[in-house]
């Protein structure tokens, strides 16, 4: 296991900013969003002796309807244990607090790439013991996303979801064009140049989305190479990195099929694959429901991520995990309830049908619900050869402060290739360093 542990104060700033959520807290008089009629943190036994455990998350809306059909499901499926889902507002800020002054939820909604910034800080609770005893087969989940979910030699939770980017294309326009979905860099350069219109100086009709340079990491590793070093340094400026900015400046300079800022400058609310202004782009599952709705207004469809020059194959995994807080009075209860939702077919399935998320449980994707519907196997195949992020814990502020200004520059016309990857190496270098303890 690489030693990345401790981060500093930098990525703990930035880890902050992203983990905000949307939504409004419900008011408290324990810091947990609920009552607490127990007096011990909304964590205990109420009248009817049932172990009363608090779920911390920060989905709202939507989200949260699709916690509560989950919660509620748990609750009737058996009398021990009680659980509250609670929408918390800068839920990280908050759960790093309650963490050391009492207060803590039982569970925790967690976007998993956090699991390498914070296990070192003994805040989270490992389940391997739990596994071992309840005889769970770690290979009936994803590989990746428990890796994700891991810290050393311990695991620390169970994928909830599992998501990873595949290529979604109008086939209307494909078909008008005459292009077939590309399979290759090569084939996503000639169909995204014949599905471009232009009217003048005026992007009627992008062929292909370069909006999310956040995507660089997926087009290296399709190039063949990874983003960090074994020692935790960067590693894209090579010919790697070389090749897949030279492939964005021929489709931006060269092609002209995007022009930056294409989608926001449509106007607040307009999406650019909906109405057909935008031919394919990179997106996720996260997004099926959506399009799923416009019917006959939207015939699309979707493949697996083209491969680069040399046949590889890359998407990056993403998606949340249910994790145990240490500061939880009641670990074993906790892991019922995360038992019963992430690792039984049954329950996972209720979940991928109540929230249009794929479940990290593999038994679950043999129902008739993914294997009937032709948008999910794509996004299914993507999913087996989908890598994680690297689980350095300065990984998100080297990406996010060094690496995606200078690519925005080089988008821009302001900065040469050479020079994009020269400076977002040593600018990120440093900013690895920082966040690295040996």
């Amino acid at each position: 296991m690489k030693k990345w542990f401790k981060m500093g104060t930098i990525a703990l700033a930035t880890t902050a900013v992203l983990a905000g959520c949307s939504g409004n807290n419900t008011g408290s008089n324990n810091g947990n969003g609920a009552e607490n009629p127990s007096g011990d943190n909304g964590s205990g036994t109420g009248s009817k002796g049932a172990v009363e455990l608090t779920f911390w998350g920060d989905w709202g809306g939507e989200g949260q309807i699709q916690f509560e059909t989950m919660v509620d499901a748990f609750n009737k499926s058996q009398d021990k244990i009680k659980v509250k889902y609670v929408l918390q507002q800068d839920m990280i800020t908050k759960f790093l607090t309650a963490a050391t002054s009492g207060g803590s939820p039982d569970i925790l909604f967690w976007d998993r790439w956090r699991t390498s910034l914070y296990a070192p800080k003994n805040v989270l609770h490992p389940i391997d013991e739990f596994m071992e005893k309840d005889g769970l087969a770690r290979g009936e989940f994803y590989e990746e996303s428990l890796k994700e979910l891991s810290y050393g030699d311990k695991l620390y939770g169970l994928p909830l979801t599992v998501d990873a980017r595949a290529l979604f294309y109008n086939k209307k326009l494909l078909a008008e064009a005459g292009v077939e979905p590309p399979t290759t860099w090569a084939e996503l350069e000639a169909a995204a140049a014949k599905l471009t219109k232009w009217n003048g100086n005026k992007l009627e009709v992008s062929g292909f989305s370069l909006g999310d340079n956040g995507l660089f990491n997926m087009y290296l590793q399709q190039a063949g190479g990874q983003m960090l070093t074994d020692d935790g340094k960067t590693n894209f400026n090579n010919e790697q990195g070389k090749q897949v900015l030279e492939l964005w400046d021929r489709m931006l300079n060269k092609d002209k099929v995007y022009k930056v800022g294409f989608e926001q400058g449509l106007g607040e609310g307009t999406d650019a694959f909906v109405t057909g202004k935008l031919a394919m782009q990179y997106t996720g599952p996260w997004m099926l429901s959506t399009y799923k709705k416009y019917g006959k207004d939207l015939d699309f469809g979707i493949v697996p991520p083209p491969a680069g020059p040399n046949g590889d194959k890359a998407s990056v995994m993403g998606g949340f995990g249910l994790v145990i807080p240490e500061g939880s009075k009641h670990h074993a209860e906790a892991w019922e309830f995360i038992k019963w939702w992430t690792a039984n077919k049954d329950n996972a399935l209720l979940w991928a049908k109540t929230s249009f998320n794929i479940p990290g449980y593999k038994p679950a994707l043999e129902d008739p619900f993914f294997q009937d519907d032709p948008f999910w196997k794509p996004i299914l195949d993507t999913l087996e050869f989908a890598k994680i992020r690297p689980q350095h814990p300065g990984y998100s502020v080297m990406e996010g402060d060094a690496l995606t200004p200078n690519l925005q520059l080089l988008q821009q016309g302001k900065q040469s290739i050479e020079d994009t990857l020269s400076k977002a190496q040593s600018q990120g270098d440093k900013l690895l360093g920082d966040n690295e303890v040996k």
